[in-house]
């Protein structure tokens, strides 16, 4: 008869009998097990060989970590009896630094370098990311006005969420019904993040059940109301309202915004305001001649029609970006013809197990076993993370700069045209128009769920020539060929270079922000603060897009402490405004575009959004993760001009 484990102490979260508990850890990642039985036990074995992790560089690793068969069952019998045992109390919490660095490092298979202790400690729970929110005093008391964020996505609450544990009062003004963002806008068949879902969610109150490695998008935006509601943020939200001006007025230091809801026009007053609008909020849509003549439906894939029913259709997809390459593989076996029309061709990598589900055990041991989850998470962010910046750099001295940039970059290309070649089994025209002639990374990491098994249907035609008119029945291009078409899709991106200037910014000496920028050359201090515009602060600003792995909601986490720092110290201090100092924010700037000019977004004759009209890199940021860490961990007021 099966033992059933009882913990009263350290609950399980359900009561399983031994047989059951056996079998929920037999599906466990084994190098995440190893840190999850260190903490419990504080036995150095588990850290020592032979029990040692191979290194595993897939994004979803194999969860036997290389080890023998006799010694994963060494390591699961083990786990079993310290769950078991009823003990009171794990023997590790926060294990600090060193010992941290030693644990990544085992875990993993490869040395980590100790500067990512303090920081996954934190991404990981086991230190506070805010342990300078507590003021000296009373920040309520300060704020006679509250901090006024735009946009109640990921950003938003993550702010939100830190302002709330610090007392600083704040509310809300969110254009749509409900929280989430893009997440809430982007409803097209196939949506899904394409980071991890497990790194792809707040260092706090995190979520474990996600039911995909990658999830949809209705997941991800039941994940953020969820939050909304859990965090007590959802009072401060003024939904429904959206923001026409903000204006700052000098002798008040004040904000003055002005916002439009149900037709009505609102005003408010805020100490600082924050715009946590993000970078890909504002559709693009190409001026075709002839688009307004379309007979049937046509539209951008953020502005997808609900219940929109494809079966049957003449379905044509302008675009093979990101939200291209999500679309057609979700929609290709339900529509009549398939047309997609390509600008340039994109490298995709391959994701094994992009759609494997996260089976009922594996999602026990994440909701319920002590440390597992947060170790779950480290691999994730670890592999998402800064591994691939190095290999993005350009080597002066490559001998075949117009293909790749280095050695490691040519490695990546012979294995991405590998992978095209197998997955279109010998379709020599296919292949010819799907390879591109730009260096792999250059433009943003796209991931193969499916893309090129979809461009094989017999039905679904890959057109390179150029779109010349849309007519009233379909599309013709520059070749003179006219296809018809029931519905077309606009999967071209968005309005990058605008950000916070189309929130119609007026700063110090009527300086408007979409002048500052002028013409499209967003510019901030760490992507987050700029000169003459007090009290101002950008979430997923200038600079500070990840092209190289990551997760934005670390960004955004990284912001939203630097942002709480400043506010706290302004309250401590009785500093009414705060202004980057141009020689301090211009300084910065030109080590961002030094940084750029030896990385791949810089690499000449290649298009990608990453970039302005005069080719500078507006977008992305050229550090690593934990150089950002660093640089928004505390806010220095040196840096800034200060009206007490």
């Amino acid at each position: 008869m099966s033992q059933t484990v009882q913990n009263k102490n350290r609950p399980l979260g359900s009561d399983l009998s031994s047989d059951q508990l056996e079998q929920a850890i037999s599906k466990a990642d084994i190098r995440v097990l190893l840190m999850t039985l260190y903490h419990l036990t504080a036995d150095q074995r588990w850290l020592s060989p032979p029990y040692c992790p191979k290194l595993d560089r897939k994004l979803i690793a194999n969860e036997e970590a290389g080890l023998a068969p006799h010694l994963i069952e060494e390591i699961q019998r083990a786990a079993v009896d310290a769950l078991s045992s009823g003990s009171s109390r794990p023997e590790i919490t926060d294990p600090g630094n060193t010992q941290m660095q030693k644990m990544m490092s085992h875990c993993l298979g490869e040395n980590v370098p100790e500067e990512y202790a303090p920081m996954m400690r934190e991404e990981m729970g086991f230190s506070s990311r805010y342990q300078n929110a507590s003021s000296s005093k009373n920040p309520a008391a300060f704020f006679t006005e509250p901090v006024l964020i735009v946009g109640a996505g990921a950003s938003g609450i993550a702010l939100a969420a830190g302002l709330q544990k610090s007392g600083i009062p704040f509310i809300i003004l969110e254009k749509n019904s409900e929280a989430g963002g893009t997440w809430f806008n982007n409803i097209y068949p196939g949506c899904g993040v394409d980071t991890p879902s497990h790194a792809y969610s707040f260092s706090f109150g995190q979520r474990h059940n996600w039911s995909r490695y990658f999830s949809p998008q209705r997941e991800i935006q039941d994940y953020l109301v969820r939050k909304t509601d859990e965090l007590k943020i959802r009072p401060h939200i003024h939904f429904d309202t959206k923001v026409t001006s903000m204006d700052w007025l000098e002798t008040k230091q004040l904000w003055s915004i002005k916002a439009v809801s149900g037709g009505t026009e609102k005003q408010f007053l805020a100490t600082a305001v924050v715009s946590a609008i993000g970078q890909l909020n504002a559709p693009s849509v190409p001026s075709i001649p002839g688009r307004e003549q379309f007979s049937g439906k046509i539209f951008h894939s953020a502005e997808w029609p609900e219940n929109l029913d494809l079966t049957g259709k003449s379905v044509s997809v302008i675009g093979t970006g990101a939200s291209a390459m999500q679309i057609v593989p979700t929609i290709a076996p339900d529509v009549k013809a398939l047309n997609i029309y390509q600008r340039s061709a994109q490298w995709a990598r391959p994701v094994p197990r992009y759609h494997d589900p996260i089976e009922e055990e594996a999602q026990w041991l994440l909701d319920t076993i002590p440390f597992y989850a947060a170790w779950f998470r480290f691999t994730m962010l670890w592999r998402y993370g800064d591994g691939l910046l190095p290999t993005l750099r350009k080597d002066p001295d490559w001998p075949h700069p117009e293909i790749s940039v280095n050695r490691h970059n040519d490695k990546h290309r012979q294995e991405l045209t590998e992978h095209i070649r197998n997955e279109l089994n010998g379709d020599e025209e296919l292949i010819k128009k799907c390879l591109p002639t730009y260096p792999p990374y250059g433009k943003r990491i796209l991931l193969d769920n499916g893309w090129y098994g979809a461009l094989r249907r017999d039905h679904v035609t890959l057109i390179s020539d150029p779109v010349q008119e849309i007519s009233p029945s379909g599309i013709m291009t520059a070749d003179g060929k006219s296809r018809p078409a029931d519905i077309i899709v606009f999967a071209t991106g968005f309005h990058v270079t605008q950000m916070a200037a189309r929130l119609n910014v007026t700063g110090r000496d009527a300086l408007k922000l979409q002048d500052a920028w002028a013409p499209d050359n967003p510019r901030a201090y760490l992507g987050i603060t700029v000169p003459s515009f007090p009290n101002f602060f950008c979430m997923q600003g200038p600079n500070t897009g990840l092209g190289h792995g990551g997760s934005a909601i670390f960004q955004a986490e990284c912001q939203a402490r630097y942002i709480i720092d400043c506010l706290q110290q302004m309250a401590d201090e009785q500093i009414m405004s705060v202004d980057v100092k141009p020689s301090v924010h211009d300084a910065y700037i030109s080590d961002v575009d030094e940084a750029h000019e030896n990385l791949i977004w810089t690499h000449q004759g290649m298009s990608t959004y990453y970039r302005n009209s005069s080719n500078r890199v507006v977008s992305v940021m050229p550090w690593r993760l934990v150089d950002y860490w660093q640089m928004t961990r505390r806010a220095n007021l040196s840096n800034y001009r200060l009206t007490r």
